[in-house]
């Protein structure tokens, strides 16, 4: 099964502080894949780690064939081109309205006529949810749940291979949260994406998930289908899952 990431022996310090020692995992095509791990363990930054938002200082990792530690400028913006990424609360720019957050990578990455910018935009409105009222909207004046649809909707703008999802359902009721875990699962399939998702939602993991790594102690401790992971003989995976073993 080809691998859209692979993490070898990944090794990242905030001056003394050792974060990761000695990283290992890999993403499958087409599978949502999720970083699991008690806090401060170094989800996020694993995941920055992946969209060149941060670096690592040891070992090496690959994202969609391209060797992060030997990549030029050039080479760096095409990728980025690749993958979407939805923050935790969305991370629109305040000083724009929706339409202009989601058009903003287009924009930039493009040279398509305005015409078809609006044309794209409002079908991404409409896959994740939202009415096309919203997009006069400016991201202070719609409520949590639709700020994260607007950025995914952005995300989702120049039709990448890899979406990057960081805490999606926090801060939604449960109701919208399934929602969201539905959404994204449809998504994954009518776009033929690869996910990779930092959760601590344990209904959003026992409901989208295909594989996922445990974060702990500097390292992986357990990587694969949830069965397997709920397996595994660790302090965190025993706590974090009781009452949900198979």
């Amino acid at each position: 099964m080809q691998h859209v990431i692979e993490a070898k022996n990944i090794v990242t310090r905030f001056g003394k502080n050792v974060v990761h020692q000695d990283l290992n995992l890999h993403v499958n095509r087409g599978e949502i894949y999720g970083l699991l791990g008690p806090s401060g363990c170094g989800k996020t930054t694993l995941m920055k780690e992946m969209v060149l938002l941060q670096h690592f200082q040891g070992g090496t990792m690959k994202v969609l064939g391209c060797d992060l530690n030997n990549i030029t400028h050039k080479k760096a913006q095409e990728l980025r081109q690749q993958w979407g990424v939805l923050f935790q609360f969305g991370a629109l720019y305040s000083s724009l309205n929706i339409y202009d957050n989601i058009a903003l990578s287009l924009r930039e990455y493009t040279t398509i006529s305005e015409a078809l910018v609006a044309e794209i935009v409002s079908y991404k409105l409409d896959i994740v949810g939202l009415e096309q009222r919203v997009k006069e909207q400016y991201p202070s004046q719609i409520s949590g749940g639709m700020r994260k649809k607007a950025g995914l909707a952005r995300a989702l703008v120049m039709d990448p291979q890899l979406l990057f999802l960081d805490e999606p359902t926090s801060g939604l009721d449960p109701i919208s949260a399934r929602e969201f875990d539905m959404l994204i699962l449809r998504l994954r399939e009518r776009f033929d994406l690869s996910i990779v998702m930092v959760t601590h939602d344990l209904d959003s993991i026992e409901a989208t998930l295909d594989r996922a790594a445990i974060l702990d102690e500097k390292s992986v401790v357990a990587e694969g289908d949830l069965k397997t992971i709920k397996s595994t003989n660790n302090v965190f995976i025993k706590t974090f899952f009781k009452g949900r073993q198979p």
